[in-house]
């Protein structure tokens, strides 16, 4: 086995382990939903998801910690978007992922 590439190995699992844990929540996933083409405020955000204020901050909080989000600060305001339009792509396929297992159940239901 070879050393060298073990220790980045494990620290790129911890790092996907990480970063789902991040997208585990059903409201973040939401927010980062909202980002996609804009910049939002929180009250913004929280309009748009009918959730109450503090759990918006809550969960941008969690996204800010694993740099998922950044906030821009004009005026009395802080704008937030996505940090890297990537994850996206990943949140496409888990569409993708989840359209597939659908079609597989229907599948099923009219073997039945």
């Amino acid at each position: 086995m070879n050393f060298k590439t073990r220790p980045m190995s494990d620290r790129l699992v911890n790092f996907k382990a990480e970063f789902f844990k991040a997208l585990a929540n059903p409201l973040r996933i939401r927010i980062l939903d909202q980002l996609r083409t804009e910049e939002l405020t929180v009250s913004e955000i929280r309009d748009r998801l009918e959730v109450e204020l503090p759990n918006i901050s809550q969960q941008l909080s969690v996204l800010r910690s694993k740099n998922l989000v950044v906030g821009r600060k004009q005026g009395n305001n802080i704008y937030y978007s996505c940090s890297d339009p990537t994850v996206f792509k990943l949140l496409d396929v888990a569409k993708e992922v989840f359209n597939n297992h659908l079609i597989d159940l229907q599948k099923t239901l009219n073997e039945l």
